[in-house]
């Protein structure tokens, strides 16, 4: 293998960890401030991709417009949906939220189907990206570029967010002590649909960036939300950087995993996490839960 080959699968790691991020950093805030297993986290990501394909008919031209739109879009259904589906059952037992959001994830995956079809959705390269670029001799899509950037800056938007907004530090407390936040006067109800619009906006726009680099299908669901909670757990709740590692991690082992072993390529994620639980429970970036006394 020569360094340019090697760098091809360095650069495509990272690209595919880029959207993952997006992925899972939302799917983070969302567990850990509001202590929802969200299964239906992944189907987000896919109607991400839809949506993207949905409003800009398919035309390159119309991309940057379309993302916009697919933020958008995101932020409201999120809305929604904590307002009506999820909020009923905050006060019940864990197997309440899961069997709920595996249902959303089935009734996704079923609508896509009925306007889309269950063929292949796929997405050429925006005309800025057209052209690949040329890095040790060997060629390389340039839209990599715009994905290695586009994580960059909601990591950076997020943690600017978290940590230097009024509204940001109540999230944050929101993963540690809800009952206090409440004490406070802090309208939660209110926070829990905001950081839950997020979450969702987060994912739509990661499946929305994915598409012009692998084709939507109503299948990819459950692949984006078993991966998005490997890379919570490594990462650690609720942590911004911790999600961005976790995914760089999770998008590296997957690039070079399958050229060093093909066959066993699909497990080192899995063994990666079960490694991390068993050394650093909450996670590599993440915070030891606060103990009660």
């Amino acid at each position: 293998m020569d360094l340019g080959f090697l760098l091809l699968q360095l650069l495509t790691g990272l690209a595919y960890a880029s959207t993952l991020f997006l992925l899972s950093v939302g799917l983070s805030l969302i567990f850990g401030a509001m202590g929802i297993v969200n299964f239906a986290h992944g189907s987000f990501y896919m109607l991400g991709a839809y949506l993207l394909y949905a409003f800009t008919r398919g035309q390159a031209e119309a991309f940057w417009q379309g993302l916009l739109w697919v933020m958008a879009a995101g932020l409201v259904i999120g809305t929604l949906v904590e307002r009506i589906l999820i909020r009923p059952i905050y006060r019940r037992p864990e197997e309440y939220q899961i069997l709920l959001t595996y249902a959303i994830l089935l009734l996704l995956e079923d609508l896509v189907r009925f306007l889309f079809g269950a063929g292949y959705r796929s997405f050429p390269f925006p005309p800025a990206f057209s052209s690949p670029l040329l890095l040790l001799g060997t060629a390389f899509p340039s839209y990599y570029v715009f994905l290695l950037g586009l994580a960059a800056a909601f990591a950076f938007l997020l943690w600017a967010f978290l940590h230097r907004t009024r509204l940001g530090t109540w999230v944050r407390a929101a993963t540690q002590d809800r009952e206090m936040l409440e004490a406070l006067g802090i309208n939660v109800p209110l926070l829990y649909t905001a950081i839950f619009g997020l979450g969702i906006a987060m994912a739509a726009i990661g499946g929305a960036a994915l598409l012009p680099l692998q084709a939507a299908t109503p299948g990819m669901a459950v692949d984006a939300v078993i991966n998005a909670f490997i890379v919570v757990v490594i990462g650690g709740l609720g942590s911004v950087w911790g999600a961005l590692l976790g995914a760089v991690l999770i998008g590296l082992l997957q690039a070079f995993g399958i050229l060093l072993f093909p066959e066993m390529a699909m497990a080192f994620p899995f063994a990666l996490m079960v490694l991390v639980l068993l050394l650093r429970p909450w996670g590599l970036l993440g915070r030891p839960p606060a103990v009660r006394t």
